[in-house]
């Protein structure tokens, strides 16, 4: 959602501190919020003023008229608003429709004024600019603002002055007052833009001898504008409407929204209702609760959410269990129903989704039981078959009652079987599964003939139909050049040759593209180019049927459009931050003529500056927030349409004749499944996005469609908010739409909820009667559309006006002609499970694909919560165990007891030597494990593996040293060069006390240390050493702590793990000479000759 509502004080807190006015505003920052939890002491101790002077008290939540309601307290001391307050603060009232407790105040000086001194002013947004309103009698009476006040358009990117406020607002306020309300009410606009402001009402704005004094104040801000404007707005917070609690979950879910690339919403609307929804898709989403309240279930509906854009089986998991949480803490004596629905989605993978419900479902398997949930299913989209099939598992494996859907059933037929209007079939039937389409089902491998390219049915050469006349908005692209009439659009925004640019390395969209361009029989690939300014100019590997092909990408734009001047449609998955920019950037070459603009969460001003130089331009913007559309036979836009089961399902790969355009992209692609089923096919298919100013409007393409003489009939799928509809029924009045049209919009059930809910759609919102979707139903029907009673109906409506067409011989249907077949890519054949492929790689100690971390089998999370270690770490990556305590604690110990042994050392030494070369940290470390051997610190291995081989065959220590001796071997661990048994080593004795205090069973290091005492007695530095030490000490804590069987411990000495904890532990001591070096800054290394012997060869020397 983008347009908030937010508190009065937080209103006032943005006003005090960033207007800039000449005007005298008075009482800044003077205000005090109450609640039933405030220490009144504390409060007059914060705010002294409290004490001194007659104050106004009133409820900040949201509340409209609270002066008529009674709600304010006016010219009380600070004992009168104590008083006052016992008999309102948390008190229940009721306001309209919606009943709330009155939980937060605010306490302000009390102004004493005359009538004459209030005004009122408002500004709020709409598409063409901003309004500013103003009335010189403000107040609780001020009636209806919209009838009496002076007002005022500033267009988009233009500025208030004070002589038009003057001019123009002003014509009935006192001379003396004039100036200071010129120059307040431009302070006040200039604010309204610096903070994206969308609506901002102050009544009544007092104008004293003193100043300017702002009493009571309504606003909501653009929350897209955030990133924008967060170091003037700081930390906001956004209050429900009232009558409506703000639950922690809610939060949670807003957190998780703001966190993801997906969309993730939820409102509580009866946490003891019995229908709870998860439905994927804003538009959808709207869809059910609409049916949900058409069958009467408004005062059991207990929340409203989607969840849609392709989220993580996580992510949906996340917000699944929280559902479940809240539907199964109070029983309902009918039991629950839990409906899963949604559209057919474009590119979200339903199996992935359905995994993570089907997860959070087995977690709450006994509460769903214990409270009689009930759940239908009803979904599609790709790889919908087996998202289907593994929600029916779960429902058989835990005896939930689930019934599980595909695209065979309508949308909305689930709710029916939920509330009881409508039987539950046993075995629904099954449609074709994705493989089923995309493979060659015959024993030919050949390509089919060229689809047609006029539509799949044949309109009647007869003048039936009576040929609308021509508006400049309709002009075909052929007349453009001749016209001369730059700001003129296109009615053809896409044909079989159309080519497109698109920016962002979305190469799964593209891949799409390509496809549905070969099932078309196009003849080439309907992308030219990529942008991609996060990369330098390359080539991306895409197919084209079964051969490979190469599409270039560019850096920079200019370069693409120089290189490729057929292109003039651009397709931009350019984040929120960056989509104004690249549309503006784009917009600056004559060639494009339709941008098509797919992310969600454009700051609305700035929507409406690309709005604005698209009219000037006579370029047509698809989105902000939208899929894109589809022209069967011709072209896509990225994701529309979804994969190729959709597209040959819905017959999306040659013309009918049905036109439809619609908000909502996922409600787009059931309309591709509606029209397929009850009429000849869609002809073209636009989704202008769910934002409050999308760039092209309903009425844009409906013009553009009764001038297309391809297409027969219209459907248009409006929503809540805004009145474009209305144009349409203005269109059909004057004559200028002849074609029939279908239209319904959806979000009928609003005006049933007692408190405002905002939709999933930034748009869905309606600020008056007549933008609410029963309003413009109304309109339509009176107006001469064909209005379906409800959503469930539509696909019935569209049928009979189809049937009509085709039985006046206005549609003649054609033989149907089949598609070339699309070889599936490898990825999806996979997922789909067709195919097996032994793996590269295998690994068994860590995955990184979910939403979290594993080491071997432990989220991360646990791993710091148990606070295990870097010994508990190591004990999980190398040995797949949880270690005890001790182990973990040897590990460590043995880590840095061998950190470092000074800079002589061979390794150090490669390193100090190779960092004083100039090298880098990572070659410098790599010279010093290098030396890592049997001769230098590898020995812990090798000693592991000698003193056991000897004390597993029985070998008495003195039998042992006697052998090695025999055949001239050295004994691994033992030795040291400088120190003895006279000067022993502090490392092992540390670490030999450790052992011997913890350690079960010490038989090996026993053994090593009876060798030591003969080796030591024939010479004194003949030691076991700390790489002995560790090697036997080791071998003892395999084999007896409980984790490893013998040949496991065996095993893990045979293929070097001991010798890791040496290279590892010394890492971090060259890892510091390194540093030390470049922290000195030591110069390239050269050894002294006279500290090298040269013995030549004597005939060498002379």
């Amino acid at each position: 959602m983008s347009a908030k509502a937010i508190s009065e004080q937080t209103g006032k807190e943005f006003l005090y501190k960033h207007v800039c006015t000449s005007a005298a505003v008075q009482n800044r920052f003077r205000y005090a919020s109450v609640t039933a939890e405030t220490d009144w002491d504390r409060l007059a101790q914060d705010h002294p003023w409290l004490l001194t002077e007659r104050l106004v008290v009133k409820p900040d939540q949201l509340i409209k008229r609270r002066g008529k309601l009674g709600l304010v307290g006016i010219n009380l001391d600070l004992e009168g608003v104590r008083e006052w307050l016992s008999g309102h603060l948390m008190r229940e009232t009721t306001v309209g429709k919606a009943k709330g407790v009155l939980k937060n105040f605010l306490i302000e000086p009390f102004v004493p004024h005359t009538q004459e001194e209030e005004f009122y002013v408002c500004i709020y947004a709409t598409r063409e600019g901003d309004h500013v309103l103003f009335h010189h009698e403000g107040g609780v009476e001020v009636g209806d603002v919209d009838a009496k006040a002076q007002r005022l358009m500033v267009a988009v990117d233009e500025k208030l002055s004070e002589d038009q406020v003057t001019e123009q607002l002003l014509t009935q306020v006192p001379d003396d007052k004039k100036e200071v309300l010129a120059s307040f009410i431009v302070g006040l606009f200039n604010l309204y833009e610096d903070l994206y402001f969308t609506y901002l009402e102050i009544n009544p704005l007092v104008v004293t001898q003193d100043g300017v004094y702002v009493l009571d104040m309504a606003a909501k801000i653009d929350a897209t504008a955030d990133y924008i404007c967060k170091a003037k707005w700081g930390d906001v917070e956004f209050p429900p409407p009232f009558g409506r609690e703000a639950y922690p979950e809610e939060a949670y879910i807003a957190d998780l929204d703001a966190k993801s690339g997906a969309s993730l919403k939820l409102t509580l609307l009866n946490p003891r209702g019995r229908i709870w929804t998860m439905v994927a898709g804003g538009g959808a989403s709207v869809v059910y609760s609409d049916t949900i309240c058409d069958l009467g279930g408004v005062d059991e509906l207990a929340n409203y959410g989607e969840y849609s854009g392709a989220p993580s089986e996580q992510q949906t998991y996340d917000y699944a269990k929280t559902i479940l949480s809240l539907m199964t803490r109070e029983k309902h004596s009918q039991g629950k129903v839990l409906i899963i629905g949604g559209s057919i989605a474009n590119f979200t993978n339903v199996a992935a989704t359905f995994k993570g419900i089907v997860r959070a479902i087995k977690d709450y398997q006994g509460p769903l039981k214990e409270h009689e949930v009930t759940i239908f299913v009803r979904r599609g989209g790709p790889n919908y078959q087996e998202g289907l099939r593994v929600m029916g598992e779960v429902g058989k494996t835990t005896g939930i009652p689930i019934h599980v859907f595909g695209t065979e059933t309508h949308m909305t037929a689930i709710v029916g079987m939920a509330l009881g209007h409508r039987p539950i079939p046993n075995q629904p039937p099954m449609d074709a599964h994705t493989a089923n389409f995309l493979l060659n089902a015959s024993n030919s491998a050949m390509t089919p003939a060229t689809t047609r390219t006029a539509s799949f049915s044949e309109p009647r050469t007869s003048n039936d139909v009576t040929p609308a006349k021509k508006s400049k908005a309709g002009l075909p692209a052929e007349a453009q050049a001749s016209s001369g009439c730059s700001g003129a659009k296109a009615t053809t925004l896409f044909r079989k040759q159309t080519k497109a640019m698109v920016w962002g390395m979305q190469t799964r969209a593209v891949q799409g593209m390509l496809d549905f361009d070969y099932v078309c029989s196009r003849d080439g690939p309907s992308v030219a180019a990529m942008v991609y300014p996060f990369t330098g100019d390359h080539k991306q590997k895409f197919y084209w049927g079964h051969k490979e092909i190469l599409l270039p990408v560019y850096k920079n734009m200019a370069d693409a459009m120089k290189k490729h001047p057929e292109v003039d449609v651009l397709i931009s998955f350019a984040s929120l931050r960056s989509a104004f920019d690249s549309t503006v950037e784009a917009m600056q070459y004559p060639q494009i003529h339709t941008i098509a603009i797919i992310a969600e969460g454009i700051p609305e001003a700035q929507t409406r500056k690309m709005i604005k130089m698209a009219d000037e331009k006579g370029v047509t913007i698809i989105g902000p927030a939208t899929v894109g559309g589809i022209k069967p036979g011709c072209f896509k836009i990225g994701n529309t349409g979804g994969m190729l089961d959709n597209i040959l399902a819905s017959k999306l790969y040659r013309p009918g004749s049905v036109a439809y355009v619609s908000r909502s992209g996922g409600m787009s692609n059931e309309l591709n499944n509606i029209i397929s089923r009850t009429t000849d096919g869609v002809y073209e298919g636009v989704a202008i996005g769910g934002d409050r100013y999308p760039g092209s409007t309903f009425m844009d393409h409906v013009l553009r469609y009764q001038d297309t003489p391809g297409i027969q009939m219209i459907v248009v799928l409006g929503e809540i908010g805004g009145t474009e509809e209305y144009k349409i029924c203005q269109g059909i009045r004057e004559g200028r739409i002849t074609k029939p049209v279908v239209c319904w919009c959806i979000g009928t059930c609003a005006t049933m909820f007692t408190s405002e809910v905002q939709f999933g759609h930034a748009g869905a919102c309606a600020n008056q009667a007549s933008e609410t979707a029963v309003a413009k139903n109304q309109a339509l029907r009176d107006a001469g559309a064909y209005v379906p009673k409800s959503f469930d109906e539509l696909g019935d409506v569209i049928k009979t006006v189809y049937d009509e067409l085709v039985a006046n011989g206005t549609i003649i249907p054609a033989q149907e002609v089949p598609p070339p077949t699309v070889p599936m890519d490898y990825s999806w054949a996979r997922e789909l499970g067709l195919i097996r492929k032994p793996a590269s790689f295998m690994t068994s100690i860590c995955d990184e694909r979910g939403q979290e971390l594993i080491y071997a089998g432990m989220p991360i999370t646990e791993v710091f919560k148990e606070e295990m270690g870097l010994g508990g770490v190591l004990g999980l990556l190398w040995f797949q165990r949880r270690l005890p305590r001790y182990a973990c604690q040897f590990i460590e110990m043995c880590l840095m007891v061998t950190a470092d042994h000074g800079p002589a050392v061979s390794g150090a030494h490669n390193t100090i030597v190779c960092a004083r070369a100039g090298k880098d940290l990572i070659s410098s470390l790599t010279s010093g494990l290098l030396t890592i051997g049997d001769r230098f610190g590898g020995a812990l291995d090798a000693a592991a593996k000698q003193f056991s081989k000897a004390f597993d065959s029985g070998m008495l220590p003195m039998e042992f040293v006697n052998k090695m001796k025999k055949d001239g071997k050295l004994i691994m661990g033992i030795g040291h060069r400088v120190k003895s048994i006279n000067n022993p080593d502090m490392r092992v004795q540390i670490l030999k006390d450790f052992v011997k205090q913890h350690f079960p069973s010490t038989q090996l290091l026993d053994y090593a240390l009876d060798v030591e005492k003969i080796t030591t007695s024939k010479k004194p530095n003949l030691i076991l050493n700390v790489d002995g030490f560790i090697g036997v000490a080791f071998v003892d804590l395999l084999r007896t702590c409980g984790g490893f069987t013998r040949d496991e411990a065996d095993e893990f000495v045979e293929i070097g793990a001991l010798n890791g904890i040496f290279v590892l532990g010394r890492s971090m001591g060259f890892i510091g000479h390194y540093l030390d070096q470049k922290r000195l800054k030591q110069g390239l290394y050269r050894h002294p000759w006279d500290d090298i012997s040269y013995v030549l060869p004597e005939h060498m020397s002379m």
